[in-house]
């Protein structure tokens, strides 16, 4: 995925939170908004930070991290 590609994703994923926050919180709108903000993570994390070419531990380690701290969150809802 080139930069341009990753900077328009994000945009859009931004722009999907900010109008569904606007609606009324429920359970399944909030999950959404977690779902899309761990993509987010992954997409800088794995883009930008680049650890595409990185070892696979950090890959790893980014990946389980993203998810335990995504199903943290899910899980307080």
């Amino acid at each position: 995925m080139k930069l341009t590609s990753t900077y328009i994703v994000l945009f859009v994923c931004t722009i999907f939170i900010a109008l569904i926050s606007g609606l009324a919180l429920s359970k399944p709108i909030i999950a959404t908004i977690v779902v899309v903000s761990v993509i987010k993570f992954l997409l800088v994390g794995f883009q930008f930070m680049e650890l595409k070419i990185a070892h696979n531990f950090w890959k790893y380690i980014f990946v389980i991290y993203s998810v335990v701290i995504g199903a943290i969150f899910f899980l307080l809802l």
